[in-house]
């Protein structure tokens, strides 16, 4: 209890922070937007920000929102129409940040980028600089995959995993201190002598640790447990914390940075 407690307080200290929201909690199961839940994770965090936290914000929800834009009932399997969808959904979903960061008083940019912009020098060195510069600026990042130009990843098993991947290149592209994500579960959970508790804290993560978890079922988005344990997995070895928690729990920003028991908290390596 003493190293949970510990832990969780040096949260506090983390000044650069990468917010991964997944397809989940920013939309209702027809793909629309969930206004409520999105204007309350927007509140947390502008203040977030206000109170001094450099903040990067890794959204999905793109192609889930063109689904219900365009009428479609469950994710297409065709890479035109998942491209299609995204490009439809992306300008919904931006439309709807950019109104509502706007109101808390935060300015916002996109920016889009694919696996292969991290296999590129020049096009890695160009996102980092000009993040680093919209951070300066006080500009807050909203980043999502490109699927309307990616291919394979946006079709395979093995792809951005609804951006934890993503979210986990960024985080070490960037130096973050942090890397929250949010999903629809309160962390990661195992069962002991018949019943099921919440992790709070993991100080590394082995064969064990992917032994509790299963895949997942959205017909929105692609990630799971495993997924967000590899994202974790790979920032804590660069130096960066991780933590897994519910999204659609209200003021759940505010609570982890005020050191809150909240999620699962995965430590940074070194």
């Amino acid at each position: 209890m003493k190293k949970s407690l510990k832990y969780r307080a040096a949260i506090a200290e983390a000044r650069r922070i990468v917010v991964k929201m997944g397809s989940r909690v920013l939309v209702q199961k027809t793909g629309r937007p969930d206004i409520r839940m999105i204007k309350g994770l927007v509140r947390d965090i502008a203040t977030l920000q206000k109170s001094g936290h450099e903040i990067v914000v890794v959204t999905s929800g793109a192609i889930g929102a063109g689904m219900e834009a365009l009428g479609m009932e469950e994710r297409p399997t065709s890479l035109p129409d998942l491209q299609m969808s995204a490009a439809v959904g992306q300008c919904r979903l931006m439309s709807l940040y950019d109104s509502l960061f706007s109101a808390a008083g935060c300015k916002i940019g996109q920016v889009l980028l694919t696996h292969d912009d991290f296999h590129h020098k020049i096009r890695m060195t160009n996102a980092r600089r000009t993040m680093e510069n919209m951070i300066r600026y006080k500009v807050i990042p909203i980043v999502n995959e490109n699927d309307v130009v990616a291919d394979e990843e946006i079709k395979a098993d093995l792809a951005l995993g609804d951006n934890d991947l993503l979210a986990s290149l960024l985080a070490k592209l960037i130096r973050a201190d942090l890397l929250i994500m949010l999903t629809t579960v309160d962390g990661l959970r195992e069962t002991t002598a018949g019943k099921s508790h919440r992790v709070k804290y993991l100080e590394n993560i082995t064969r064990d640790t992917y032994a509790l978890v299963t895949g997942s079922k959205s017909k929105l988005s692609k990630g799971g447990m495993a997924s967000k344990l590899r994202a974790a997995e790979s920032v804590a070895k660069a130096g960066c914390s991780a933590l897994i928690a519910n999204g659609r729990q209200t003021g759940v920003l505010t609570s982890i940075m005020n050191g809150s028991d909240v999620g699962t908290l995965i430590l940074a390596a070194i």
